[in-house]
């Protein structure tokens, strides 16, 4: 299922999912996971070309990590073998089917990036590099992800997309984590953050508020999804929003994710990414950025009513929208 050379990078980690099975949820079932590997897996599944760059644990669930990206179709050079074990994470889930996280990873593979690890250059056809959560926030690896995101910035050459994926108990100090993320958006070309994000990156303010003072850190576009009040962004001072589609929820796992790499798509799909990445976000209309947020919003409305972080492809978002979702 591979699609050609990358033309998305994605850098971030991995999680195996122990998700509740059973009627009762007493037993669990290992689903890999990570909000990075699932908008790598989303957008490689709508046919952006994809590589993820990401250290793979040692053990057996690093095995299954590894298994599940390469029958996504992802490029396997991103993909470094670790000598570290895999990252866990026990979700709970909520009666509306909102998951949380007990998390297991202090010594897990994905964040031990290591000088010489990540790449000193993009190769050529890279149109947009993607940095997201946990990967962001947790040394070694944070302090190199963001000296590569400061130099691709510096560069000019691809697009910078960011997700913060904000999970508070793994992240550290809160208001250096909050400092940092910021620092992270400043570098960003393209920025989306849920609605719990956004209350711990400016607990004082509302969500557009929140959307407008990301925006003003530079990036040309920022999306805020919002839940059941839909998706929110700010574009060169243009502001649209769209109401969330009306779906039967089986749980929220991986959802933020599909919208993430649904975004891409759009992007990728209208040669919004690449170099010059400023200018080409400036010819965004009001009317594209709705078409986007629809579009988004739809791939996250199908993967909401499956279990699991289960994004679908171009064919399945094109069915939910001759739906009218």
């Amino acid at each position: 299922m591979s699609h050609g050379h990358p033309r998305l990078l994605v850098i971030g980690e991995n999680v195996m999912d122990l998700l509740p099975a059973g009627e009762d949820g007493g037993l669990l079932r290992a689903a890999p996971g990570g909000g990075p590997a699932n908008t790598a897996v989303a957008a490689s599944r709508l046919g952006v070309p994809t590589r993820l760059l990401a250290r793979i644990g040692s053990d057996g669930f690093g095995d299954r990590i590894r298994r599940r990206l390469l029958a996504e179709g992802l490029d396997p050079d991103g993909l470094l073998a670790a000598e570290e074990p895999s990252a866990l994470a026990l979700a709970s889930l909520g009666p509306d089917g909102s998951a949380r996280y007990d998390f297991r990873m202090d010594d897990a593979a994905d964040w031990r990036w290591r000088a010489g690890e990540l790449p000193d250059e993009l190769e050529p056809g890279v149109r947009a590099l993607h940095a997201a959560s946990i990967a962001l926030f947790r040394d070694p690896g944070a302090t190199l992800i963001e000296s590569m995101l400061r130099r691709e910035h510096g560069r000019g050459g691809v697009t910078i997309t960011l997700d913060p994926n904000i999970r508070h108990e793994v992240i550290g100090d809160p208001a250096s984590a909050r400092a940092l993320a910021l620092r992270h958006a400043a570098q960003a070309h393209v920025v989306k953050a849920s609605d719990e994000d956004l209350a711990f990156l400016y607990p004082d303010l509302a969500p557009r508020e929140a959307v407008r003072s990301l925006a003003a850190l530079g990036p040309a576009l920022v999306v805020a999804t919002l839940g059941g009040n839909g998706a929110f962004a700010v574009c060169h001072g243009r502001e649209v929003a769209v109401p969330a589609p009306e779906v039967e929820v089986v749980d929220t796992v991986g959802a933020g994710d599909s919208f993430m790499g649904a975004l891409l798509y759009w992007l990728d799909r209208a040669d919004l990414l690449g170099d010059g990445p400023r200018a080409r976000l400036a010819t965004l209309t009001a009317d594209d950025v709705e078409d986007l947020l629809r579009f988004a919003a739809r791939a996250a409305a199908y993967t909401v009513t499956r279990e699991g972080a289960d994004p679908p492809t171009i064919a399945q978002v094109e069915v939910r929208q001759a739906g009218g979702a």
